[in-house]
């Protein structure tokens, strides 16, 4: 996988979750702003993964390659389903829902690294 479009990707999303849970912490719903913001994180992580899926066709193909296609479809449905969810409930509530999703991406981002770098033969 892409490291410095992994690396940015990880920053851009802890950064907005210190965001959110700041904004959580000060009782604040999400506002426009910060749905956007969370689906440009969702347009990062899009592209991420259009690279790793290239990536399986013209690269190494992961050991474990339909657990790293399961993490695929989990990346990127992440983001819009947070924004849906935090849409739903406009308290600060809605805002831990995006805190909690962007906490989530790196972690996600990750894992798909480690899985990348295991090939098969």
């Amino acid at each position: 996988m892409n490291g410095p479009l992994s690396i940015a990707t990880i920053v851009v999303a802890l950064v907005l979750a210190v965001w959110y849970l700041v904004r959580t912490a000060l009782d604040r719903p999400p506002g426009n702003l910060d749905l956007w913001a969370m689906l440009g994180l969702g347009a990062l992580v899009a592209v991420l993964v259009v690279v790793a899926v290239v990536g399986l066709f013209v690269g190494d193909r992961p050991a474990e390659w339909t657990t790293f296609v399961g993490y695929l479809i989990t990346t990127v449905g992440f983001a819009p389903v947070a924004v849906y969810l935090a849409r739903l409930e406009p308290t600060r509530w809605g805002s831990l829902i995006l805190g909690v999703a962007a906490l989530t991406l790196p972690v996600l981002v990750l894992r798909l690294q480690q899985l990348a770098e295991v090939t098969g033969g």
